[in-house]
């Protein structure tokens, strides 16, 4: 993997560092971490922005490099990420881009792009979360349409959402990887009820989702029927592998945060704490050439990132919370009353080795996928 940039790359990040100049301070005011409504309104409208001056594709339309070099001058500009967007943007975007019909990828793949429409994840369920191959939502096919009926739970963002990307189950006598299929649902369909789910940060961007002979087009199936699980690790490799790249620099930004504040407050002296800052640097730096690695690997694969996104998901989970946990002990009192992004940002950290994969099963896939070893007893 060649890690250098070309005077193109070079002319593209002079030129978004221009633009981010110029277009930030006209950005009004962020809303509060738990108004989805308002966030929605504020993330779509950033990524109108991108998508009039040229970058709203960049996420999966843009070289590697090209994608770091975005990720990287506007995390340290301060600009918004995907925020509400994020479904959209990083799973079920790239998932219809690599796996749908050109028709699917006409209708759905420019208004995410223009920020018109947002997505949510209806994957887990009450008893199908790390074993999201034990789900039971199920959809009975009646001629043009499945008609589906179950429950979801942790469904991201779906009381801001437009459209779901939905597994359910279309043959309950097959085996469970093989009897599932990957829906597009429009959220405005009749029998859908949404409950949103407060958090521990008191943001509710997470909701319970209750389907009641909820009619679906078969127009709206991405892959072939009961070839949802092949489908569906096409999604989980972008939310393990690519989905968290703008938060590694958002730490590493942190990590210079905190070493700064260290040396103005006097905790500079303590030794073990440079040492935690040290390790921290290190495993950041790591996480980020990983990172460079795996959408590399993406591009080479044809823009399907490998199981080399379990290893950094993994990595990241435990590293963000030590992260998190080392700048409480940096900020002292201080971080009581350190502001509401803070307090988002140090509750949200807990919650990283059980969201997108528990660290439980990322183990195992790298164990069984990469490693090789011995399925171990169930």
């Amino acid at each position: 993997m060649d890690l250098t940039y070309t005077e193109e790359e070079e002319d593209f990040r002079a030129r978004l560092r221009e633009w981010l100049s110029g277009t930030l301070p006209a950005l009004p005011p962020k809303p509060a971490a738990t108004d989805w409504p308002g966030r929605r309104v504020y993330d779509t409208g950033w990524q109108r922005r991108l998508h009039d001056a040229g970058y709203g594709d960049v996420h999966w339309g843009a070289s590697p490099t090209t994608r770091l070099i975005f990720l990287e001058e506007t995390e340290k500009a301060g600009a918004p990420y995907v925020g509400a967007n994020f479904v959209g943007l990083l799973h079920a975007g790239p998932t219809i881009a690599a796996e749908g019909t050109d028709a699917q990828k006409e209708r759905w793949l420019q208004p995410v792009l223009r920020g018109d429409e947002v997505w949510c994840q209806g994957f887990s369920e009450p008893d199908a979360g790390s074993d999201l191959a034990a789900l039971r939502t199920r959809a009975r096919r009646e001629g043009d349409h499945y008609v589906v009926s179950g429950s979801k739970i942790w469904t991201s963002h779906a009381e801001v959402a437009d459209w779901c990307e939905l597994l359910v189950r279309t043959d309950p006598d097959a085996p469970k990887h093989r009897g599932i299929t990957w829906l597009a649902m429009p959220m405005d369909a009749p029998g859908i009820t949404v409950r949103p789910l407060r958090t521990l940060a008191g943001s509710t961007e997470f909701a319970e989702m209750f389907l009641d002979d909820v009619r679906i087009p078969v127009g709206n199936r991405v892959g072939e029927e009961n070839d949802g699980w092949r489908v569906t690790m096409v999604t989980l490799s972008f939310e393990r592998g690519t989905a968290f790249v703008g938060e590694v620099v958002a730490c590493r930004r942190v990590l210079g945060e905190l070493a700064a504040h260290a040396r103005k407050s006097g905790r500079w002296d303590d030794a073990v704490l440079r040492r935690e800052l040290a390790l921290l640097n290190a495993e950041f730096s790591a996480l980020w050439r990983l990172t460079q690695w795996n959408v590399s690997e993406a591009q080479a694969t044809g823009g399907v990132p490998g199981v080399g996104g379990s290893v950094f998901k993994l990595r990241y989970s435990h590293a963000r919370q030590k992260l998190f946990d080392t700048a409480a002990d940096v900020l002292g009192p201080a971080a009581l009353d350190a502001g509401q992004e803070w307090t988002f940002d140090r509750l949200s950290s807990l919650s990283y080795t059980i969201a997108a994969g528990t660290s439980q099963i990322q183990r195992n896939i790298v164990a069984e996928r990469i490693l090789g070893l011995p399925k171990g007893g169930r």
